[in-house]
């Protein structure tokens, strides 16, 4: 069930050396692509690194954040075309969610490092630097990097005390019991 997955899946941030099979490469994908979409318009598009030295250069892309991506194996790097769609964002993030949860439904471990709106450690744009090292064409937009890869560690899930209860309302603001 997936409520059982999200009570124990975590961030994870180390990996072990092995490559990541591509039949789960392939299922990752498939989750991407499946993913829901606005009016179907599918902006989204993904790019696959599994170069050492593009790693490399996609863990200096933002200021903080990336640096564990140098030891991951798999990178998915989620971009869109806001021209397909006004809400490219959402649409890309929902993909980049459910390729973290396929990760983890794959006994994957994986991270999410978000790069719109972001800066490199020199103050230029992640976006440009993106841009430049992947060779997007004008307008296609970097929302996020998704580090995979075996986990070489594990992490309990996040106890059910620390869900923020007093952050649900019922039939309007404020209202916090049924």
């Amino acid at each position: 069930m997936l409520i059982d997955l999200l009570r124990t899946r975590r961030s994870l941030r180390r990996f072990t050396d092995q490559p990541v099979e591509p039949e789960k490469l392939a299922l990752l994908l498939e989750a991407a692509l499946r993913s829901p979409s606005s009016k179907g318009n599918n902006p989204w598009e993904f790019i696959v690194v599994t170069d050492r030295e593009r790693i490399k250069a996609l863990s200096v892309a933002k200021a903080h954040g990336a640096s564990f991506l140098v030891n991951a194996p798999l990178v998915i790097v989620v971009c869109a075309d806001p021209a397909k769609s006004d809400v490219w964002v959402e649409d890309a993030a929902i993909a980049t969610t459910l390729i973290h949860l396929e990760a983890a439904d794959l006994g994957l471990g994986s991270c999410w490092v978000q790069l719109r709106l972001r800066e490199r450690e020199d103050g230029t744009s992640s976006q440009e630097y993106m841009s430049g090292l992947l060779g997007l064409p004008e307008g296609m937009k970097v929302l996020a990097m998704v580090g995979i890869g075996h986990p070489s560690d594990t992490k309990k899930g996040h106890p059910s005390s620390s869900l923020c209860l007093s952050q649900i309302s019922y039939e309007q603001f404020g209202q916090r019991s049924a």
